[in-house]
């Protein structure tokens, strides 16, 4: 029986077209040297982007309390620009200039961009540490600190370019039912006169103020508040560890992010 011989296969033909596309193929960079930034892939969030919301949104409220209600409670005679407004307007800004740069960072994978936004998170998160370890440690010299300056703030109440400080000591008297820092009486220095103002009246009417002290709150205002925070401490807590959670987070993602941008620049070197 004769066996039937295979055909030849034809052998390629490497023209000069050819090769320039290999080439040129070979030298196209990739989408992204990050697996998570290629557009058939998804990945972690960019590290910024919960903090420039974040950021917008207080940043939101402060501008909004200051084109609504002033420089509302301004009740140190000590920082009188510290303000609620103010605070808000500031951390805000700072917040989304953060997160505005790990955004860029994320996107454009720049290491400078990441390594300065993490080292910054990294601040702001030591800073808060900070605070709130000094603010328990040194809680009784504070109580003491608040409450005189707060009585000094008391003789800037009613007075030409105060309408915050005012204001703020109106609603503070009103909503929590109370009278001055530690009793009515703080209000008789400020008038040089057995007065308080009409926020500290039972039932508010004009000129009620200069009635007998049967008809004003009685409970001190610092206290009061002091109160209230405390039976709030839970909302505060957590919020306070949403929040530290979220910076842990947006560190973590910048880290690693900065790790792969590293190892892909080595390997592509």
């Amino acid at each position: 029986m004769g066996s039937s011989a295979a055909a030849p296969v034809p052998a390629r033909v490497h023209t000069p077209n050819t090769r320039a596309r290999r080439l040129l193929g070979a030298l196209d960079p990739p989408v992204s040297t990050l697996p998570w930034l290629r557009p058939d892939q998804a990945g972690p969030e960019e590290p910024g982007g919960a903090s420039e919301l974040g950021g917008c949104g207080i940043l939101g409220v402060g501008i909004w309390l200051a084109a609504t209600q002033g420089n509302f409670a301004t009740l140190s005679a000590s920082f009188p620009s510290l303000s609620a407004a103010n605070l808000l307007i500031v951390t805000g800004t700072f917040v989304m200039a953060i997160g505005f740069m790990g955004c860029i960072g994320a996107i454009k994978e720049n290491k400078c961009l990441l390594l300065t936004f993490f080292v910054m998170l990294l601040l702001v998160f030591l800073l808060e540490a900070t605070i709130a370890i000094l603010f328990f440690a040194y809680t009784d010299k504070i109580d003491r600190y608040a409450q005189q300056d707060l009585k000094k703030g008391l003789h800037l109440y009613d007075t030409p370019g105060n309408v915050g400080l005012t204001n703020a000591w109106s609603i503070i008297q009103t909503d929590f039912r109370c009278c001055g820092v530690s009793n009515y009486t703080d209000w008789f220095e400020v008038y040089n006169a057995t007065r308080v103002p009409d926020s500290c009246c039972l039932e508010f009417s004009e000129s009620c103020g200069l009635h007998a002290p049967g008809t004003w709150w009685k409970a001190p205002c610092y206290e009061t508040v002091k109160i209230w925070l405390q039976e709030n401490l839970l909302a505060v807590g957590v919020f306070g560890l949403c929040t530290a959670l979220v910076q842990i987070l947006g560190l973590t993602f910048a880290m690693t992010m900065y790790c792969q941008v590293v190892k892909a620049d080595t390997y592509c070197a």
